[in-house]
């Protein structure tokens, strides 16, 4: 037994005046408790309490080790009341890894809305399209498309399967023309995203009378961000792939166009995700029912 152990045991019978009273505060029984004390005096080869019919009474020992263990002792119930109490906060900080789409097509609508309704969380929001340790690097959670969530994690899913989408600007397509054929895309400026962890551009790929294929065209321009493809196709310097709901805005305003439609494939929705530990965090929890409700309407 180390002598921790029994500490507690010590100072619950000091501060409650007996080992009956210790006991019940303990949730023990009063034998228990007895040979929990002795177990400890053992250990430590000495004598804390002297025990009367009547009353307790320390020992020099005993009383050497209630002034030093005694205020540790507080300090970690105040630090163990101080944790319990963070996980049910309604307040503070949320820290999310997430990708620029996700951002995007999930969060973005509805920030100003919660930020009005919860002003005192803050919100961290890291844009990485790879996935994350969110363990290892300090985030509460993460949003990743279906196919790409990290293992051993609790989901929840935030939109529907999401269309792919390639576009550009009016101008462009009025310079270089529609392609009408996902070959026909090898004769255009094309954006591609290249994956930062796997130094690899992303392909292209569509599907056709039930088959999946890949078209690989020339980039004349490559980015690790999608945000930066949307917004170079948006300036007309060639034809960019997206989530189509990532675009629905600059397709409403007439900014983007999008091509080969028929040939688009569809992906899984967005999760949010985190590991076991963190699903009674109420900072969280309050946060997932939020965009649960607003998926909802």
């Amino acid at each position: 037994m180390k002598p921790f152990n029994g500490i507690e045991i010590f100072l619950a019978i000091v501060r409650q005046g007996s080992l009956r009273s210790a006991a019940k505060l303990l949730g023990m029984g009063a034998p228990a408790v007895s040979y929990r004390l002795k177990a400890l005096e053992r250990e430590l080869d000495v004598n804390l309490l002297v025990r009367t019919t009547r009353s307790i009474e320390l020992t020099d020992a005993g009383r050497a080790l209630l002034n030093r263990a005694g205020p540790a002792f507080a300090q970690i119930d105040e630090a163990i009341a101080e944790a319990r109490e963070a996980g049910r906060a309604k307040t503070g900080t949320l820290r999310l890894t997430l990708p620029w789409s996700a951002y995007r097509i999930a969060i973005e609508p509805v920030l100003a809305e919660f930020q009005a309704q919860h002003p005192d969380v803050r919100l961290e929001l890291s844009f990485d399209e790879a996935l994350v340790d969110i363990v290892g690097n300090g985030f509460h959670a993460g949003i990743r498309l279906g196919d790409r969530l990290a293992d051993g994690m609790v989901a929840t899913r935030l939109t529907p399967p999401l269309m792919a989408a390639l576009s550009a600007s009016p101008a462009y397509l009025d310079r270089h023309g529609r392609p009408e054929r996902p070959r026909e895309l090898l004769v255009h400026k094309c954006i591609r995203y290249r994956f930062i962890s796997a130094n690899q551009v992303a392909d292209w790929q569509f599907r056709e009378d039930g088959q999946v294929f890949t078209v690989d065209p020339a980039a004349n321009l490559v980015f690790d961000s999608f945000q930066s493809v949307v917004q170079a196709a948006r300036e007309g310097h060639g034809i960019g792939w997206s989530l189509r709901a990532v675009i629905e805005p600059d397709l409403a305003a007439g900014t983007l166009q999008t091509v080969l439609d028929a040939f688009a494939l569809e992906h899984p929705p967005f999760f949010l995700y985190y590991p076991e530990h963190n699903r009674h965090l109420d900072l969280l929890r309050l946060f997932i029912d939020f965009l649960d409700a607003r998926r909802k309407r």
